[in-house]
């Protein structure tokens, strides 16, 4: 903390010698701040083309791309992907592009093609947080299925973690981990994600099965 602290000081006292300096010359070099304000100028005038010019409509065309495979691929996953994908390639930056991303890998994980699904789940920045602890999700089972168990866990994690105690995200992301700790023959490590969801989210449904079957299962196993 000193050091930051004498960096600082040292940054203010040359920023001070700076600026003493600086208006004792002023009277001397008015045309030079002419110079100056005439730079801001075109400056701003290069970031408002910027918006109005490239990133407004840039965005606009994501949108349209975007828009126009939900048109004409709907219901055939193949195309879809292969066009949701040039999409998320051709508009890497914006939200259409990431949504196309995550459209992608969600057909390339229905056809069987995990890895190409990954790729697609790794160009998806989403930032809402149920569909960024889905998409996490879905970057677990493909994982899963590429029988790479450690990392599905890591993701299962990590979407209990962005889920926020969401009610339904979470305990399905324990409930994937629990399965894969099953796998592995983790027994005590599937017991504590039942658990978990039994304690923190009781209303959650598993469908004819109740948590606590699968809580006596594991115990079987454990031998208690």
């Amino acid at each position: 903390m000193a050091s930051n602290n004498e960096n600082e000081q040292n940054a203010i006292d040359k920023l001070n010698s700076n600026l003493s300096s600086a208006s004792e010359k002023i009277a001397n070099n008015k045309k030079i701040i002419y110079w100056v304000l005439g730079a801001i100028v075109v400056a701003a005038g290069f970031v408002l083309s910027y918006f109005f010019i490239y990133r407004n409509p840039h965005l606009k065309g994501a949108a349209e791309a975007y828009n126009q495979v939900e048109i004409t691929a709907v219901g055939n996953d193949s195309i879809a992907a292969a066009e949701y994908k040039k999409v998320a390639e051709k508009y890497p930056h914006t939200p259409a592009g990431h949504l196309a991303a995550l459209e992608a890998a969600e057909d390339f994980y229905d056809q069987g093609k995990y890895k190409e699904a990954l790729e697609c789940l790794d160009k998806a920045n989403i930032d809402e947080k149920v569909l960024k602890a889905n998409a996490i999700i879905l970057k677990g089972d493909c994982y899963v299925n590429l029988k790479q168990y450690d990392k599905a866990i890591n993701e299962f994690k990590d979407a209990v973690k962005k889920g926020d105690k969401n009610d339904q995200i979470v305990p399905r992301a324990l409930l994937k981990c629990a399965n894969v700790y099953d796998e592995q023959k983790k027994y005590a490590n599937a017991l504590e994600c039942y658990e978990q969801i039994k304690n923190d989210y009781p209303s959650f449904q598993l469908g004819n099965a109740s948590i606590d079957a699968y809580i006596e299962r594991e115990k079987a196993r454990l031998g208690k």
